[in-house]
């Protein structure tokens, strides 16, 4: 069965954190739409220093979660820095825990997670510099590579990207997850 994820980012994402869940979900057979405030392209952080540019496929104000099957939201800490201080981001992802659908966050991703008021009392993972963030918004952090969380599937680097792609189409594939609340 076909689905469609949209990956929410912005200038400075972690490339590895983009691409590999795109991929990996292109790999199913599934449409992967970059989705970001801007039109146009948007620039990779690719581990030290600027990486490419991505084409992105919608924009905010094109979108709305109810055409998705699934979020991604990539780390890096310039991305969800912008992010997590858009309000139509926030209201975009807050739609998709809303409707129950799986939500994938990596790295610094979470930090979107926490602003949008969908953290607390959840299992999470992270990057280990915002695991006190996480905790002061109520989630449970442990430090582990992948951890789910009723169709949230959260982990902390891309050395981690193997298990975090396999468990977000593990996700995908289960559909609303209805124990999902806000």
């Amino acid at each position: 069965m076909s689905k469609k994820i949209a990956i929410l980012a912005t200038n400075g994402f972690e490339e590895s954190e983009l691409q590999s869940p795109k991929e990996y979900l292109e790999q199913q057979g599934w449409t992967a739409h970059i989705v970001s405030p801007e039109s146009g392209t948007i620039k990779a952080w690719a581990e030290k220093d600027w990486g490419k540019d991505y084409q992105v496929d919608k924009s905010l104000n094109e979108v709305n979660a109810s055409e998705y099957d699934a979020l991604v939201l990539p780390g890096g800490v310039i991305n969800p820095d912008h992010l997590r201080t858009n309000e139509k981001a926030l209201s975009f992802v807050r739609d998709f825990f809303q409707q129950h659908k799986p939500v994938a966050a990596i790295c610094h991703g979470p930090q979107v997670l926490i602003n949008a008021g969908v953290v607390e009392g959840r299992n999470m993972t992270s990057v280990n510099s915002i695991s006190e963030d996480l905790k002061n918004a109520g989630a449970r952090w442990e430090d582990r590579e992948v951890i789910v969380d009723q169709g949230l599937v959260t982990s902390r680097t891309p050395k981690d990207l193997p298990a975090f792609n396999a468990k977000m189409v593990e996700e995908i594939k289960e559909g609303k997850h209805q124990e999902q609340t806000l």
